[in-house]
């Protein structure tokens, strides 16, 4: 039977063709979901031999000791190992928080980071600033924690969400990996991409980015704002969902992360045709962070 979207709780184990399938899919739909399907499963696989061991090591039952009883036996264990593996607190926990650290789906020790100071210090090499960065092993959750004062001051100016705008940063910077930066290597504080347009007579970083022109993916060099903090660009972020009518059904859009992420996608906020989808899951894993670190 195929794993079941909700709740994520697969009948068949892995192994099987169809079950393998069906948690292949919810890897795509909820990785973390995934990450405590796969986990029940080793342990129920776990709990089988464990079991199947067991009875080896017992003395035979004589006469009804057959094929019947055997395939009883083993279906009698098969359940049991079921309704063993995922019990809270239990095996499976364990091997679902080491498999979220190493494919980077949970946040590992938070590092301590000045004002100024990315909560990433590990930055993403030049070539690959257009690829995606998974959740970092030490940043994440330091990337939210360094910046929520900031965003609760934005949500206060435009009532959007501070997890909303947690995490569009946390998207448009590879949660702080790949910062603008100026040609000295020093960081630009722009957090939300914003360029420098006709009307900013600030600052600028000129860097090399990807732009979507005609559904086509193409490098372009581009001017964007400069700051002197990271408080800065959450300040001028603010305003410009603000005071632009280009995004006031942005900023009424109210809790919905997805009519916030497809809003700002609506409103042209990005060139990239899957922005909508990127940025709500983006959304989905700064609230599991807050929950996390709360």
């Amino acid at each position: 039977m195929a794993v079941a979207p909700t709740p994520p709780r697969a009948q068949g184990l892995g192994i099987d063709a169809r079950s393998l399938d069906g948690l292949q899919g919810l890897a795509a739909r909820d990785p973390q979901a995934a990450v405590r399907e796969a986990a029940r499963q080793f342990e129920t696989l776990f709990m089988q031999e464990l079991m199947k061991t067991m009875r080896a090591s017992a003395p035979a039952s004589g006469m009804l000791d057959n094929e019947g009883s055997r395939l009883g036996t083993e279906m009698l264990d098969a359940q049991l190992a079921g309704g063993l593996s995922g019990i809270k607190g239990g095996l499976s926990e364990a091997i679902a928080r080491q498999l979220e650290r190493q494919m980077g789906l949970a946040p590992g020790p938070v590092p301590a980071t000045g004002a100024r100071a990315s909560a990433n210090t590990t930055a993403q090499p030049l070539d690959r600033l257009d690829k995606a960065v998974r959740i970092p092993e030490r940043g994440a959750a330091g990337f939210v924690r360094q910046h929520t004062e900031a965003a609760s001051k934005a949500e206060s100016a435009t009532g959007i969400p501070a997890a909303f705008m947690l995490a569009q940063a946390a998207h448009e910077t590879g949660w702080g990996r790949k910062e603008i930066r100026h040609a000295d290597g020093t960081s630009a504080y722009n957090l939300f991409g914003i360029k420098a347009g006709a009307n900013w007579s600030g600052p600028v970083a000129e860097v090399t980015t990807t732009e979507y022109i005609g559904g086509v993916a193409r490098k372009v060099t581009a001017k964007f704002r400069a700051y002197g903090s990271y408080e800065e660009s959450f300040a001028d972020y603010a305003r410009l969902m603000k005071d632009s009518p280009r995004y006031a059904g942005v900023v009424a859009s109210g809790g919905d992360a997805s009519a916030f992420a497809h809003g700002l996608q609506k409103a042209g906020y990005a060139t990239d045709p899957a922005y909508g989808a990127k940025l709500t899951r983006v959304i989905n894993t700064t609230l599991r962070l807050q929950r996390a670190m709360a």
